[in-house]
């Protein structure tokens, strides 16, 4: 539906937030605005996909219960029309099927409610550096093992010369395990790495989870019998260092 968006390199430092509640709209948005960001607001679904087609935001604030669509799928919707944007979905259910679904979907983070304000704007920062990182293309290399190739540069993951479409945030989770192949990586760099400093707790350990459950899906041959993507029990993730044949 519609043309996908461009690039936002050359983007200001624009929020959209997408959320029914006013009071929590209007915390969000002043606490954006206190750390230096633009903020356009949005109360409805299709207000929120009229406003990213007009202003082209740098990332997305959206909250799961929305009043005439679900924000389940105007995530599906955004990923239509680009992977380069972040989204950033709220949602008052603890539930991981949510967590799950909202992963799937496309969005890179998922925050539950209460909103704690100083750790969202943590994680808007965190995604908009990121994302502009991957635009200006600073990422410089090629890792190869076996059959699958990550290029740094490009960002693109090839799997027996076939493209495998990755969102954000699982292309920076398999690029960090891949950079350090061989060596396990705790959950706590992995959060760090991705998401910044000062995020813990079940959410954040289950948004890792299903990120890692649907790289599998992507670049196994069996997900639920990993070659790549390996559990180290009571730490975190370690990607084999299986390299191609000379």
């Amino acid at each position: 539906m519609g043309q996908r968006a461009e690039g936002n390199v050359d983007l200001p430092r624009r929020v959209l937030i997408v959320d029914p509640d006013t009071r929590s709209r209007r915390d969000v948005a002043q606490a954006c605005r206190q750390d230096g960001f633009e903020v356009v607001e949005a109360g409805t679904g299709e207000d929120g996909l009229a406003r990213f087609r007009e202003l082209r935001p740098s990332v997305v604030v959206l909250e799961a219960n929305l009043p005439d669509v679900s924000g389940f799928e105007v995530c599906r919707e955004l990923r239509r029309m680009t992977d380069e944007v972040p989204i950033i979905l709220i949602s008052s259910s603890h539930d991981e099927v949510d967590v799950v679904v909202g992963l799937e979907i496309g969005a890179d983070d998922y925050v539950t409610k209460p909103i704690r304000l100083r750790e969202l704007t943590a994680r808007i920062g965190a995604n908009l550096r990121r994302a502009r990182l991957t635009s200006r293309g600073v990422s410089l290399g090629r890792l190869e093992f076996r059959d699958l190739v990550i290029d740094l540069n490009e960002r693109r993951v090839l799997r027996r010369g076939r493209e495998v479409g990755l969102t954000h945030t699982e292309f920076e989770l398999l690029s960090l395990l891949a950079e350090n192949a061989g060596k396990a990586l705790s959950r706590e760099r992995i959060l760090q790495h991705i998401w910044g400093a000062g995020h813990q707790g079940d959410i954040e350990t289950r948004v890792i989870d299903v990120h890692i459950r649907n790289l599998r899906r992507k670049i196994e041959d069996e997900p639920s019998r990993p070659f790549y993507l390996l559990a180290v029990p009571g730490i975190g993730y370690r990607f084999t260092n299986a390299r191609p044949e000379p």
